[in-house]
């Protein structure tokens, strides 16, 4: 079954001086404010189109990690994911690096980053962004 998940954002203003605020509205969480300058320069209490690229793919990538482990009968105790979002204000989204750490017991480091591999090029936020740099840091805790 497919799922569809809804957010929208209220801008007002130019880009330089203007400002927006983020609604979720499938799940409800807070309102979040943005503005160019959150995006380009310091967040400021403030997020970006970036930060939630960073958060749907480390999610994402979590999830589908966790399930290849699962299946190969060694699961995850905790995976800790960061993903950073690269922009260059004139270019635009530059690449996505993730770094996992996993706690998995009975499995050794490059089965653990092999499983990671696959799971960077299989989650769907991955394949969505197959046009960006997509880099990993994988190692066992």
């Amino acid at each position: 079954m497919a799922t569809t998940r809804q957010a929208h954002t209220v801008w007002e203003g130019d880009l330089l001086k203007g400002s927006g605020v983020v609604t979720f509205d499938s799940s409800g969480i807070a309102d979040q404010p943005v503005s160019w300058a959150s995006r380009a320069e310091q967040a400021n209490g403030k997020t970006s189109p970036e930060e939630l690229i960073a958060a749907a793919h480390s999610s994402c990538f979590s999830m589908a990690l966790s399930n290849g482990l699962a299946k190969a009968g060694t699961p995850p105790t905790k995976l800790t994911t960061q993903a950073d979002v690269t922009l260059v204000p004139g270019t635009g989204i530059t690449g996505v690096h993730i770094t996992v750490v996993g706690e998995v017991e009975g499995l050794d480091e490059a089965s653990f980053v092999k499983a990671a591999e696959d799971a960077k090029a299989n989650c769907p936020v991955s394949q969505a962004l197959a046009g960006t740099s997509i880099t990993l840091t994988a190692s066992l805790a």
